[in-house]
């Protein structure tokens, strides 16, 4: 099979697509001919540490390796078919559609991988193309995990998004709407009209004005994307608001511990953890429209290198998506 082998630290241009064998899967496992899948922050972050915090610089070279990388196939999301079914799965058959996630596993950035069949897998919704169905998983179920599960964002309550027009923002957009709150979309005023599409109630371009020095006070202050403090944000939170904060750095871990002891306002963050219910939960919006997966490009495999190129900028909106072809 094909796969992007990444084999060292450096430029894009270092991925290389290389013949390799086709991976076997365990008793517990399905193999999965994969037809999308994407180029995330993790991916850029694993490949050259490009979005990694400072303060978590040497711990996460300490996982990905220091002189040379320890994962050689990136990619996190994927949707396919199921090629083969491991001898204990029940699940699953050879045919099925699915989309899913190998979690830091990775190894999507390939035309095959194995996923366990009780891991993040479903079956993909028959009226979702491959591309929209790739880019669900990782994205959609981070922004649930800091709307849903650690904020717990409620109809009434107001929430500022910064980063709003990126593959998480844009799901945490939608998914805040969907539980009543009023959202503002901070982005550059060149996206204002795709996240107002969307259903964010107001718009700051970062590049005009400076929010944290808004009147305005929110229940909540959606850090996407790492440019925006705790510090910087208390100032336009209610007197109980929560920061939540996406790439923490360790000074933010301190401050989640002696918030959470306090009383007033409050920093939160956390890594979430997808789920084959939480994929349901999000499809099931997506079928009865209250949710759309958002696309800024599609790369085939051959050009990844130009994918993460683009990625690695930082202003990508929505997700970046990579298509996968197979002989015939």
């Amino acid at each position: 099979m094909k796969a992007v082998m990444h084999t060292k630290y450096g430029p894009p241009d270092e991925l290389q697509i290389k013949e390799i064998d086709r991976p076997v899967p365990k008793d517990n496992e399905v193999l999965i001919k994969i037809h999308a899948t994407t180029v995330t922050t993790s991916d850029c972050n694993v490949r050259n540490l490009t979005f990694v915090p400072k303060s978590f610089l040497f711990l996460s070279k300490m996982i990905f390796g220091f002189k040379k990388p320890r994962i050689n196939i990136l990619g996190l999301d994927l949707a396919g078919v199921v090629e083969e079914t491991g001898a204990n799965v029940t699940k699953f058959k050879a045919g099925d559609k699915v989309l899913g996630s190998t979690g830091t596993k990775m190894g999507c950035h390939a035309q095959f991988c194995c996923v366990p069949e009780n891991g993040a897998l479903i079956i993909k919704p028959d009226d979702m193309s491959w591309e929209e169905a790739a880019a669900i998983p990782l994205a959609g179920n981070t922004a649930l995990y800091f709307i849903r599960d650690l904020g717990k964002v409620q109809s009434g309550q107001k929430i500022l998004i910064h980063g709003a027009s990126g593959a998480i923002g844009t799901y945490a957009i939608q998914l805040a709407k969907y539980y009543g709150a009023e959202v503002t979309a901070v982005c550059s005023g060149g996206n204002a009209e795709m996240v107002r599409s969307l259903g964010a109630d107001k718009v700051i371009d970062y590049t005009k004005e400076d929010f944290t020095k808004s009147d305005e006070r929110y229940d909540f202050v959606f850090n996407v994307v790492g440019k925006t403090t705790f510090s910087q944000s208390r100032n336009i939170l209610t007197d109980k608001g929560i920061h939540l904060e996406n790439m923490l750095e360790i000074t933010d871990i301190l401050k989640m511990m002696w918030t959470s002891i306090t009383g007033g306002k409050k920093i939160k963050g956390g890594v979430s953890i997808e789920s084959a219910a939480n994929l349901n939960f999000l499809t099931g919006l997506i079928g009865s429209g209250k949710l759309r997966p958002v696309i800024d490009r599609s790369y085939p495999l051959e050009k990844i290198s130009e994918a993460f190129q683009y990625a690695e900028q930082g202003h990508k909106k929505g997700t970046v998506v990579i298509t996968v072809a197979h002989d015939s």
